[in-house]
């Protein structure tokens, strides 16, 4: 077919439900063959003994999002989607925040401007809405979701996003109206502020007592909490980075019940514990984030609820900032309390391997239960399927090309992100992505960024699947 721009040839093939071997054929940017031979295509690439799968979709990350008077957040949309292209991802959703006080319109124009001709990456923007005034629940929020904005998040905590209870009603409801997914971060506000500040009347102040003032039952209170006002206004919901079985258990509960009650969880809640933040001086404050890494039996449950299909999307919330830097976790502030300590650690790069070492290598899940939950659910998820997550006639070229044998040992040095810190430094996995196309279109291979700033395109998206018609 020597009309084709490119065929992939000699690879295995994995989507969310086959593996086989296979050649794949891409014209203008899509998927338009898939076949035992492909030849006289315009350019070869040789995928022997490599795995062919849909490029990760990444759909929780933060990209230079405000952060407070003198943080700064360390990647810029360049250097988050370069990170992203190096660890397998072929599409991320960042968040444009609305700052109380501001139009919702402006914020995501004003967001929009800073990712333009950035990206190496697709992005899309799910809605941060911190101010539900009647013009934003009236007016702007119905427009937005019309104009492919079809998701937004709230928040049960942080002074200055929390909504009470009446707010969040009233967004549940419209979004149940216009068919929007709600994103919901469950943690309980006045639990924790009534935490922190007794640990810092005692003088507990170090980054570990970050993982003390959010215990499990303040996630679990807020999970419920949310499931409930959800059940009475009959709006569906996905309920964002789950750490544990305490807030898992209100999810299943709610699924077993028939209730539209989703779920996302992150790396840092299958490798990392709350003792990694009690490290000499400082240290701890590289893996302050929220909600904080448990302990072993919460992994456990944690894996549990990804191999019996709990969990729907596994996410980076990918939210990085300087470790050495007075704009990021050693501010002048942070050592007087972990609660000026910035919020999030880097991930996006380090997603996929570990979830692939962690989840496949280990026999934990299946090759295909791994590309559901690292790329084909998110995209029905959030309303891009099937133009991307999977492989198959008609969809994007959005192609990860990975060696399921490749041992690599994780460090910053190879990686992407603007960070000067991983939290997994030293953290041995066995399965590597070779390289990765948007669009027919290479990005990475090999250790190197190749594509062009500004191939990325800013995507609109339809309704959820999950949310229904």
């Amino acid at each position: 077919m020597s009309e084709l721009d490119l065929a992939i040839r000699g690879g295995t093939i994995v989507t969310a439900s086959d593996m086989y071997k296979g050649d794949i054929g891409i014209f203008d940017g899509r998927i338009v063959a898939i076949s035992d031979e492909i030849t006289g295509a315009r350019q070869e690439v040789d995928a022997s003994g490599l795995w062919v799968m849909p490029g990760g979709i990444d759909s929780h990350v933060h990209i230079a999002q405000d952060s407070g008077p003198g943080i700064v957040m360390a990647d810029d949309f360049a250097s988050a989607t370069a990170s992203a292209a190096a660890g397998g991802n072929s599409t991320v959703m960042s968040f444009a925040l609305q700052k109380r006080g501001q139009s919702l319109r402006q914020s995501v124009e004003d967001y929009r401007k800073l990712a333009e001709g950035e990206c190496f990456v697709d992005t899309s923007f799910h809605l941060i809405i911190s101010d539900p005034t009647p013009a934003v629940l009236g007016q702007e929020l119905p427009a937005l979701v019309k104009d492919g904005y079809t998701s937004f998040k709230v928040f049960m905590t942080y002074d200055d996003l929390v909504l009470n209870d009446r707010e969040l009603l009233a967004v549940f409801d419209v979004a149940r109206r216009e068919k929007a997914l709600v994103m919901v971060h469950c943690e309980g506000y006045d639990t924790i502020r009534f935490l922190a500040e007794r640990l810092e009347q005692e003088g507990k102040v170090a980054p570990y007592y970050h993982a003390v003032s959010r215990p499990e039952v303040v996630e679990r209170e807020a999970a419920h909490r949310a499931i409930s006002h959800a059940q009475l206004v009959d709006v569906p919901i996905m309920i964002v980075h789950v750490s544990g079985a305490e807030a898992m258990e209100q999810v299943r509960w709610a699924q077993r019940r028939g209730l539209k009650v989703y779920a996302e969880t992150c790396p840092q809640y299958i490798t990392l514990t709350a003792e990694d933040l009690d490290g000499l001086g400082m240290e701890g404050a590289k893996y302050v984030c929220s909600p904080p890494p448990r302990d072993a039996e919460s992994q456990k449950a944690i894996w549990e609820g990804l191999s019996q299909g709990v969990f729907q999307t596994f996410s980076s919330d990918h939210c990085p900032f300087r470790y050495d830097s007075p704009q990021g976790k050693l501010n002048p502030k942070a050592r007087s309390s972990f609660r000026w300590v910035p919020n999030g650690i880097p991930g996006v790069e380090t997603r996929l391997p570990i979830l692939f070492s962690e989840g496949v290598s280990k026999g934990r899940i299946t090759p295909q239960t791994f590309v559901a939950l690292s790329a084909t659910n998110h995209a029905r998820m959030y309303g891009l399927y099937p133009k991307k997550g999977s492989i198959g006639i008609g969809f994007d070229a959005d192609i990860c090309l990975w060696d399921p044998k490749r041992k690599e040992t994780l460090r910053q040095e190879i990686l992407h992100h603007g960070s000067d810190y991983t939290p997994w430094e030293g953290f041995e996995v066995t399965g590597w992505p070779v390289a990765t196309f948007v669009r027919g279109k290479i990005v990475y291979r090999d250790g190197e960024v190749l594509g062009d700033r500004g191939h990325g395109q800013i995507l609109a998206r339809g309704i959820s699947e999950y949310v229904g018609a």
